[in-house]
C-alpha cells in the first residue's frame, strides 16, 4: 500500500492501521500546532531529515514508560543517595531542546531541524510541550523534552552532560509525573536504554486507551 501524502491546506491524516509494518504513516504537511496536536493525539510523530519532507510515524506497536514502573538500578540508586539532586521544568525550553539536537548532531546524528525547533517552541508557548532537566549538586547534568497532552508525556529526545544525567533526568520525571496521575511516557520507538529504565511494548489499541483516558 502506497504511503498517505498529506493534503495541501487540510490538517488530517490517515487512520493509523494503515501505517506501514515499520511504522511509517504519511508525508507531508507542516509543523504547524494544529497538526502536531492532532498528530500526537493518535500517536503519531514526525521524524524526518533535514530536506526531506516531513515523514510521520504511528507504529502499530507501542513502546512506553508506566511512570509508577521506572526502574531504578542498585547502582544509580547508590549514586541518587550520595548527591544532592533537584528536577528543574522548563528553565529554558529553547536552550534544552538545543542541547539534545546538538548531543545528537555530534553523534549519531539528529532529526532536531531548524523547523523542529521551531515548532516544538511554539507548543511550549501554548502548553504543550516540556522541558525536564536534573541538577546533581547544583549543576546541570542532562536534560529531555516532550510533548504534554492531558496528562500524558510524549518524549522527544534526551541529553546527557554528566554522569547519569538522562538517566536521573528520566527517573526524577517519572516520579513528578506519577504523582500527577500520568499513565505514560511515551517512548516512540524501543532503545535498550529505556529498555533498561523499565520500557515496555504495549499494543496500539491499548495505547490509545491511555490517551484517551
Amino acid at each position: 500500500m502506497p504511503v498517505f501524502r498529506l493534503p495541501a491546506g487540510r490538517i488530517v491524516f490517515p487512520d493509523p492501521k494503515f501505517a506501514e509494518p515499520d511504522g511509517l504513516l504519511a508525508v507531508g504537511g507542516d509543523l504547524c500546532m494544529e497538526r502536531l496536536i492532532l498528530a500526537y493525539s493518535n500517536g503519531i510523530f514526525p521524524w524526518y531529515n533535514e530536506g526531506d519532507p516531513v515523514m510521520w510515524w504511528c507504529p502499530k506497536k507501542r513502546f512506553i514508560i508506566r511512570p509508577e514502573k521506572i526502574h531504578i538500578s542498585h547502582s544509580l540508586a547508590k549514586y541518587m543517595r550520595r548527591h544532592e539532586l533537584q528536577l528543574v521544568l522548563n528553565r529554558d525550553f529553547a536552550d534544552t531542546m538545543h542541547r539534545c539536537r546538538m548531543k545528537r548532531e555530534y553523534g549519531e546524528g539528529t532529526w532536531i531541524t531548524d523547523a523542529m525547533e521551531k515548532a516544538y517552541a511554539e507548543m511550549h508557548r501554548n502548553g504543550y510541550a516540556m522541558a525536564a532537566e536534573v541538577q546533581v549538586d547544583g549543576r546541570i547534568a542532562g536534560g529531555l523534552y516532550g510533548v504534554v497532552l492531558g496528562k500524558c508525556f510524549f518524549g522527544e529526545s534526551m541529553y546527557s552532560d554528566a554522569e547519569n544525567g538522562s538517566k536521573l533526568t528520566l527517573v526524577l520525571l517519572a516520579q513528578r509525573l506519577q504523582e500527577q496521575g500520568c499513565p505514560m511516557i511515551d517512548c516512540q520507538f524501543h532503545t535498550d536504554f529505556l529498555e533498561s529504565m523499565g520500557g515496555e511494548y504495549i499494543s496500539y489499541a491499548e495505547y490509545k486507551q491511555l490517551i484517551e483516558a
